[in-house]
């Protein structure tokens, strides 16, 4: 059963959605058509749910050929800090987010040091993406929480697999 995806940035609307909805298509379909009838104030039609069909897209594999994937190392002893920074950060970018996931893993070696991976489409949407206001301010904020500077790695994807 292939798992579908339907990202709420990517479809137009007013009220600066970031929900991400992934399951089978009828799941999705039906839970994305209630989503914008309650959030975005549309009807649940049978045009509605067509289109909502012809957005969805695989969420087979994480990332894909050609995308962009940037690594941020750092060491904190307050990653609840860091946690509540990047809360607030995808609050206040909304639909302008061009980042499509991110995870933060604690490095088990090195206690106090954590990476954060984010993906983008592509190059051009990581640095749209990093000269948004709010990124900056949570840039800054994130350079205070920090003991010492962020180490970044900046990644073209090459090559992916499942």
């Amino acid at each position: 059963m292939t798992r579908m995806r339907l990202d709420c940035r990517i479809m137009p609307s007013e009220s600066n959605c970031s929900l991400t909805i992934t399951g089978t298509a009828d799941e999705v379909v039906d839970t994305a058509a209630m989503h914008t009838a309650t959030v975005h104030g549309h009807e649940d039609t049978p045009q509605l749910r067509e289109e909502l069909r012809k957005n969805l897209t695989s969420d087979e594999a994480p990332t894909e050929e050609g995308a962009f994937v940037q690594l941020i190392e750092l060491r904190t002893d307050r990653i609840d800090d860091f946690t509540g920074l990047v809360d607030k950060w995808q609050a206040e970018i909304g639909s302008a987010r061009t980042a499509r996931w991110a995870v933060t893993g604690a490095d088990r070696d090195r206690p106090g040091t954590y990476v954060q991976i984010v993906e983008f489409p592509n190059y051009e949407q990581a640095m749209a993406n990093s000269e948004h206001a709010a990124t900056k301010a949570l840039a800054e904020q994130m350079a205070k929480l920090a003991d010492g500077e962020a180490t970044f790695r900046n990644l073209d994807v090459s090559a992916t697999s499942a």
